[in-house]
């Protein structure tokens, strides 16, 4: 399988506008964000295979024989059609693949990481004209239909099955050994998807530190978000400094310990140590 390497500079400037537009638009659209963090991963995505994804979600959509009743039926109806006629699932070894966190590839192989594969299921179903939404169970992601009193489970990543109350509720314990919580239902926010995905792809990065690219412009997209963790600044930072970026990186670790100073005087001292090491390379 080919390495997967950013695109040109231009290009990668361009893609990130047009992240940090649709991020901070009224009603973000969940599948051009996925496709721009897509394009930012593979510079062989073009605008053709962009819109190419698009067409296969709506061509997916189409194929739904007609429209169900309640959650159930909508449930039942996507696993027949992108479980059982298209096979779209997961198995452990897409884990290992920096491909399951991208949609067009997703769509190409079929096979992701749960959260990809819940995008496309919500994805043809909100074209089809379902209610439906991600639900973001500690350690596994999975999709719901319906209204909160009347709540259907699937998990995609197991072909879409259907699941029962205990079945999520051993999803949770298995992840956490904690008990299944009501607010663990509640509907994900499109942006804090994304962000779940950017998560992924770092992951994926960090072990594998010779693919610090991809972990740095999974950071710098994740800031691109109205709303994200502060820390993602001091990651960037860090990845500044092991890529050989010394004085940029040692700015920016300066600048996040001016932040946590107010609350966390210790952990301000430290960063700034780390600064002042940083500063000591360009020696």
């Amino acid at each position: 399988m080919r390495p997967l390497y950013p695109p040109p500079p231009e290009r990668s400037a361009e893609l990130r506008r047009r992240f940090a537009e649709e991020a901070r638009s009224e009603r973000p659209d969940l599948s051009l964000l996925c496709l721009l963090v897509g394009a930012e991963a593979d510079g062989t995505l073009d605008e053709a295979g962009m819109d190419a994804a698009q067409i296969e979600l709506d061509r997916l959509a189409g194929q739904l024989p007609f429209r169900p009743g309640g959650p159930r039926s909508w449930a039942v109806s996507l696993r027949e059609l992108l479980g059982e006629r298209f096979g779209f699932r997961g198995s452990p070894g897409d884990y290992q693949r920096l491909e399951s966190s991208l949609l067009h590839s997703v769509l190409l192989r079929r096979r992701g990481l749960p959260i990809l594969l819940s995008v496309v299921w919500m994805e043809v179903a909100r074209r089809a004209g379902a209610h439906v939404y991600g639900v973001a169970l500690p350690g596994h992601f999975v999709v719901g239909f319906g209204a909160e009193e009347e709540q259907v489970l699937a998990d995609p990543f197991d072909g879409g099955r259907v699941l029962s109350g205990p079945d999520a509720e051993l999803l949770v314990a298995g992840a956490t050994g904690a008990p299944l919580q009501p607010s663990m239902l509640t509907p994900a926010d499109p942006l804090d998807v994304v962000l779940r995905i950017l998560n992924n792809v770092r992951a994926w990065a960090v072990a594998r530190p010779e693919r610090s690219d991809v972990a740095l412009w999974a950071v710098e997209l994740g800031l691109l978000l109205p709303s994200h963790p502060a820390r993602l600044r001091y990651e960037r930072a860090q990845l500044l400094v092991q890529r050989g970026d010394f004085l940029t990186g040692a700015t920016e670790l300066d600048a996040y310990a001016d932040v946590v100073e107010a609350v966390d005087e210790s952990a301000a001292h430290r960063v700034r140590q780390q600064a002042h090491a940083a500063r000591a390379m360009l020696n």
